[in-house]
């Protein structure tokens, strides 16, 4: 049980250190993220207004077919389909919220596909 409760905790503190960071760059858009074995979510979030502009996910209709959506792949293909709705909104820079989780694999892979395809952060 120590081992969990530590992990826990280690992640509440990466998560809490990450938002503490975000909330300092005003005046963008906040690309937040999250993710579980079968799939990877990820949204655009006004904090000014605190609304939710665009919400995607690897299970979403508009997300195309693939074998396994909870993959580096599927996170990279998800990547490039929010970057072409930000763009059709208007949004070109954002802050990315990786939400405590670690900056390699899956989230890597999408913060990648972001920067490729026009999403400045």
């Amino acid at each position: 049980m120590d081992k969990i409760r530590l992990k826990k905790k280690r992640y509440t503190r990466r998560r809490l250190s990450v938002k503490r960071k975000i909330r300092t760059v005003s005046g963008r858009m906040r690309v937040c993220i999250s993710r579980s074995n079968k799939g990877f979510y990820a949204q655009i979030i006004d904090d000014a207004a605190g609304n939710t502009v665009l919400g995607l996910s690897t299970l979403s209709k508009e997300f195309p077919q693939m074998k396994n959506r909870g993959n580096k792949e599927a996170a990279a293909a998800l990547g490039k389909l929010v970057a072409g709705k930000a763009k059709e909104i208007g949004v070109a820079k954002v802050v990315f919220d990786r939400n405590g989780y670690l900056y390699h694999g899956k989230v890597k892979a999408f913060a990648d596909a972001l920067r490729e395809n026009g999403l400045e952060f």
